[in-house]
């Protein structure tokens, strides 16, 4: 028997018992409800309900569609709200698969970058069943629910509609894969923590400038990491051990780094990171942020003082890759349930291997190799790609704030 469904739209102030309402009136028909979406934005109110009902217009105790839409008319009217009514088949409310996350972040967003994506998604095919705002600041990010559109020309589309609005794009599949999650692993210098840690210490040995060019060709994938780093480690021979202590206090960890953190750490996430800097920095970020595992390069010390090299295996490009497996082991996950974040050349193959890859505030060649890029200065953002909002981040700080209080 062919399956028919009718939508029902109200729109209008928003107070308590507009949904019993509806709902006791749609009670008195043989309809099931297939779908229930409500927002209310400043204190106006959305609610949608989609009911199926089989072959023709549902009837029930002598009443008919007609009829229905009579009472639904007049609650409408009593709550003094506006009502949309639209029948269709539910073949046509099939006909969509393949249901696609767009999340979409800017410091503002200004209609012209909504208008352009929504162009981008209408031209491919698409459809935007959904809008929900998980962000208003620092930063604000809107997800849209599309269905429809293939997930690869997708993305290639609204990337190059987000260059052009200055706004930050991730296309993601939805579903069980999106919300499995659970091991993230970041990269350090510049990414978890602002600046790099080697041109911290090589202030301190008055060789910042050198230091800091192999960086930048390092960073640009234009000169192999063993070996810059082997160079700039080179001029630090002779530092006094002593520095390590006064770098440490001088290390400032990026905005939003202890949120994103603590509130994945709540949701039972495993965290890690990896680093092509050095342990004696990157085992206080563990001890103080609780991190779960690490991996980084050692400095040789000798009689108190650096020698100059760099002790056991490099963690390089490979060597970062072959530690997030390592972590996904020891933590029981697949790969496909890693989130890999980073900002160099050297972080090319641990986004390649992690089930999502994020380039933050990245070079050229790390966001086009990516899944997403956000190029926001706050750590936290990543949150609303893994779907988590503002507000519920604010209400699990207000809850712990206050078990704090009451203990």
């Amino acid at each position: 028997m062919d399956q028919r469904s009718l939508l029902i739209t109200l729109t209008g102030p928003d107070r308590p018992g507009v949904t019993s309402r509806l709902f006791s009136v749609l009670s008195a028909f043989p309809v099931t409800v297939a779908d229930i979406e409500q927002v209310v934005i400043r204190g106006r109110l959305t609610l949608g309900v989609l009911v199926t009902y089989a072959g023709g217009p549902p009837t029930g105790t002598g009443t008919t569609l007609g009829a229905m839409w009579t009472a639904v008319e007049r609650v409408a009217e009593d709550l003094g709200m506006e009502v949309e009514l639209s029948t269709g088949s539910q073949a046509k409310e099939q006909r969509r698969r393949g249901r696609l996350s767009v999340s979409v972040l800017g410091a503002t967003l200004q209609p012209a970058a909504i208008a352009g994506i929504a162009g981008r998604i209408a031209a491919a095919g698409a459809n935007i069943d959904r809008i929900e705002r998980l962000a208003q600041w620092p930063v604000t990010c809107i997800e849209l629910s599309v269905s429809g559109a293939d997930p690869s020309s997708l993305r290639v589309e609204l990337a190059a509609e987000a260059a052009v609005q200055a706004v930050d794009v991730a296309v993601q599949r939805t579903g069980l894969s999106r919300r499995a999650k659970r091991l993230i692993v970041m990269d350090v210098d510049s990414t978890l923590i602002q600046g790099e840690v080697i041109e911290l210490l090589a202030a301190h040995a008055g060789c910042l400038d050198e230091v800091a060019k192999v960086t930048e060709q390092a960073m640009r994938g234009e000169l192999d990491f063993a070996e810059s780093l082997r160079r700039r480690v080179a001029l630090l021979e002779g530092l006094p051990a002593e520095v390590f202590e006064a770098v440490r206090k001088e290390v400032v960890l990026t905005p939003g780094a202890r949120t994103l953190v603590r509130t994945l750490k709540r949701l039972d996430y495993r965290f890690a990171i990896v680093s092509g800097g050095f342990t004696q920095i990157t085992d206080g970020l563990v001890e103080e942020l609780g991190i779960d595992y690490s991996a980084a390069n050692v400095l040789e010390v000798i009689d108190g003082r650096l020698t100059g090299r760099v002790v056991g295996e490099i963690v390089d490009r490979p060597g970062k890759a072959r530690a997030l497996e390592r972590f996904a082991k020891e933590a029981g996950l697949p790969i496909s349930q890693t989130v890999a974040i980073g900002d160099g050349a050297n972080d090319l193959d641990m986004i390649a291997v992690a089930g999502l890859g994020v380039a933050f505030n990245a070079k050229p060649v790390v966001r086009q190799a990516a899944d997403t890029a956000v190029n926001t200065p706050y750590l936290d953002s990543i949150l609303y790609l893994l779907g988590i909002s503002r507000d519920e981040v604010e209400a699990a700080d207000a809850e712990d704030g206050a078990t704090l209080t009451a203990g």
